[in-house]
Parts: C-alpha cells; structure tokens; sequence
C-alpha cells in the first residue's frame, strides 16, 4: 500500500519560505528545492533554498534581538509563558502537525499522534516551566568579597536539526535555548522541512519578539556550513551523522572557537541473557531496532544474545518481523512506512546486501515493498560476527544483526568494541547482570528491561563518537548558558 494522491492533497500545507525576523520571505538566490512524500515519491510542494547570504540576513536579525531588541528586556518568567504559549498552540494544532509530519517524513500517523507530538509539547512545557530557575550560586570565599555567579544565556545559536524527527528534534533545540534566553538560527533538514517551517508560524502567534527565533530550509554543505563558520555565532548545536559531525567541530574550531554540541551516530548493543522473559524481550528488541523505521541514530542494532536462547530467539524475532505491516503512513494499520528518501533507501539497501556477501545468514526481509516509494521489508540476520559491516556500520534502517554471546565478560568487551557510545539495552531478570552491563558498557544510555524509553526530564547524548554534550533535563539547559562570576569587595 502507499498514500494517495488525494491524502496529500487533504493536507495543508503551511509556509514555503525562509523565516526571518518574524517575517516570511524569499531566499536572496531566489532558489528553491522541492520534497517529497517518501511513500510515493512524488512532490508535495518546493521551499526556499537558503545559502550563506541568507544565513547572514538571519544572524543578524538574532544578534539585534539578542542585544538591543525586546528580547532581552524580557523577565525569564515571561519566557516561560511565551513558550506555554507555544506549547498551546502545537497541542492544538497536533492533528495538523502529525499529517504533515508523516506526509513529509514518511513515519506512520498513529506514531506522529501518539508518540512525536506527545513528546514535543512536553518538551516546550518542561523547558517552559525552567525558564525562571535558571540560577547561580553565592559563593564562600576568602577576603572581604561577596561572590556570586550568574548563568547568561550563551548569544546567538545555531541549531541544525535531522529528518528522523523533525518537530521532536526542533523542540529539542528550541526549548532550552529559549528558555535560557537565546536567540537561534535554525536550519531544517533539506528531506523534512514543512512541519519545522509551520512551528515557525506558531512561534509568531505566541507572541515571540523579531529575530528571536529565525528558521531556514536549505542543505547542509551550503546552509549548514555557513552557520557552522560564522563568526556571530558563539554556540552551534547539531543532531546527525558523526561524519558531518566532525565538519561542524572543525569549521567552528576555525572560525571563533563557538561552542559545540552534537548528538551524533550510533551502534548500540542491545543484551538479551537467557534468564530474561523471552516473550517480552523480543517485542522490546523489536521496537527498539524497527521503530520509526529502523531511523533512530539510538536504535539497537547489534543484538547480542546469550547461545543458550540464541536459536529460540532468532525463530520468534523472524516470526514477528514478518508480522510487522509496511505501507500507507496514513493507515491507522501500518506499523512501518518508507524511509526517509532514495538515498536512505539505497544506502540501506547496500548494507543488507553487504550483509548477504559477507556470510550472515538473511533469515527473512531484505526486499522492496511495493514499485514505488521508499519501503523495506523487516530484516533479520542471524549467524552475525562482530567484524562485519552490518554489525560495525551506522544503517539506519530496518535491518537487525543477532549475534550469539556466550558470557557477561565477553559481552561487555565486544559491546564496547565500536567508536560509539550512545545508547545500549539490557534484557534479563538478574539485577546483578544488569547492573554490570548498565555500568561497564560505555553509553550515554543504558536501559534495563525496556527500549527508547524516554522522558524530556532524562538527559540523553553519547560518550566516543557519538557525541558531546547533553540534551534534554536540567543537563540540556547547561549547554545554552555561560557561568559568569561576579566579586564585590565589601
């Protein structure tokens, strides 16, 4: 199945343009690009394509707002509000958000409504309601002082978020930033720009100043790279590939030395002993490795699981992937739509044969679904080794690799044998086993007996590659604020 003509057409679709200033306009180019439904690949409108030129109009706008603007003349409790507002405002419109959000992602509706817009409104109310306890301390020191220090909001921020969540990965961004008193320059993802540009109007009818809040639509080489290097922007924030990763830290390395945040890839090892409920275990496996399309930079993806459950498990996980139904996002029946673009597509599909030449045994999936659109069927490996690709390498996709372990030390030591860190799963029902594993895998999450288990109050970033800094928490608000100290001789 895919989506109709017609259920594009049912779905509104909001600006097209470049946000800047509270204003909606044209690039300078001129240019636009188009994007796509990834359920059928057909164009759903084009958007304005900003370049460098268009990032410096942008920057602009933020730094006046930040300086000499209404912005800074704001209380921290109005920021509060403001973003209170905004949430409001997202929670109703969420219907309208989630269409656009599958329409242009791909992902399926009743995961954009019960899962995405959830999340994102929680996100802005959770920061909304920090923005007025942002707070130093009074320091003892010695001598006739009284220290203090103040937590001033870093400047101007870029932000450049990716295309497996578009609206949560704004909020992400945006929320914190907001309510530490930034002002932010945002970049969408060239694949999913329309649910980010929409926000832009509700961030306007909130009642937000001019220049607080600018967003782009454009691609990362050019728009991206702009905001990467430029010298008015003291912080850049960053969710995507640990390849573009080390370009960002680069090019803000070169230019002012801008402080850098990025949530980068990752191969998380998720560890299934055979003490663990089976049953449970493999639908939380499940979930964690297919949902949202195998499109999570934390997915689990290298499935480590104990020889003495190995052959049991990999005959219910193929069981249940072939249970799983691909098609139209807009069925409230789908479990699983397209990916992203051609591009992923591809890529995913190269990996999955890499995996066949390499020796894993393909035990169901691995082909397109339907002519035309981005789907994939579920894939299950089984007989996986550590060194190969499918096991080593980022896919981003609905692929699994089972791996047979035969003991907690050796799990340990292969699971940490990766350049990333983000997150790792560990499925059993002995306390001691899971403590070992939560607290000698290196990851910035680990979680025990359940999968993507989030929350806008639990920190979430990567140790290696696979990042630096924290989002989301009172650990997110540390990334949007200086620590500034103040002696008075008394």
């Amino acid at each position: 199945m895919v989506a109709t003509a017609r259920t594009q057409q049912e779905i509104k679709i909001g600006p097209t343009q470049l946000l800047i200033n509270n204003e909606w306009v044209e690039s300078i180019s001129g240019k636009r690009f188009e994007t796509l439904n990834p359920a059928t690949g057909e164009v759903i409108c084009d958007v304005a394509e900003a370049d460098a030129p268009d990032v410096d109009k942008a920057v602009s706008a933020a730094k006046k707002a930040f300086t000499s603007g209404q912005w800074p003349k704001i209380s921290a409790r109005e920021r509060g509000e403001l973003l209170y507002k905004l949430a409001d405002l997202i929670e109703a419109h969420k219907e309208e958000l989630a269409r656009l959000e599958s329409l242009d992602n791909g992902k399926p509706i009743t995961e954009s409504l019960s899962m995405d817009l959830p999340f994102v409104i929680a996100c802005y109310r959770y920061y909304a309601g920090w923005a007025d306890k942002i707070q130093g301390k009074t320091i003892p020191i010695n001598g006739p002082y009284f220290c203090y220090t103040r937590h001033e909001p870093v400047g101007v921020v870029g932000q450049i978020i990716p295309w497996n969540f578009p609206l949560l990965m704004q909020a992400w961004k945006l929320a914190p930033a907001l309510a530490a008193g930034n002002t932010i320059v945002l970049k969408t993802a060239e694949q999913t720009p329309l649910s980010a540009l929409r926000i832009g109007e509700l961030i306007i009818e909130a009642g937000f100043p001019p220049g607080v809040v600018n967003i782009l639509s454009g691609y990362g080489p050019t728009a991206g790279a702009a905001i990467s290097k430029h010298m008015d922007i003291d912080k850049v924030a960053f969710t995507g590939s640990t390849e573009v990763g080390h370009l960002i830290m680069e090019a803000a390395a070169k230019s002012n030395l801008k402080r850098v945040t990025l949530e980068l890839g990752g191969k998380s090892p998720s560890i299934v002993f055979a003490d663990a409920d089976l049953d449970y275990t493999i639908k939380g496996v499940h979930h964690g490795l297919f949902f949202n399309q195998g499109q999570c930079c934390n997915a689990g993806s290298r499935l480590f699981v104990e020889e003495k459950c190995y052959d049991e498990f990999v005959a219910k996980s193929v069981e249940l992937a072939k249970q799983r139904m691909v098609g139209d996002p807009f069925d409230a029946n789908t479990k699983q739509g397209p990916q992203v673009d051609q591009a992923q597509f591809d890529k995913v599909m190269s990996y999955i044969e890499s995996g066949m030449r390499q020796g894993a045994n393909l035990v169901t999936g691995g082909h397109r679904v339907g002519e035309r659109g981005y789907f994939i069927e579920p894939t299950v490996f089984a007989d996986v080794q550590d060194e190969m690709q499918i096991a080593q390498e980022e896919i981003f996709g609905p692929v699994m690799s089972i791996i047979k372990f035969k003991d907690i030390d050796e799990v340990i030591e292969r699971a940490n044998k990766t350049i990333y860190g983000l997150a790792a799963g560990v499925w059993t029902k002995d306390i001691s086993k899971a403590l070992a594993i939560a607290n000698n895998v290196r990851a910035g999450t680990v979680w025990v007996n359940c999968y993507h288990a989030f929350d806008t109050a639990a920190p979430f970033g990567g140790f290696k590659q696979s990042g630096m800094g924290r989002e989301l928490g009172e650990y997110g608000l540390q990334q949007y604020t200086e620590v500034k100290t103040v002696t008075v001789k008394l």
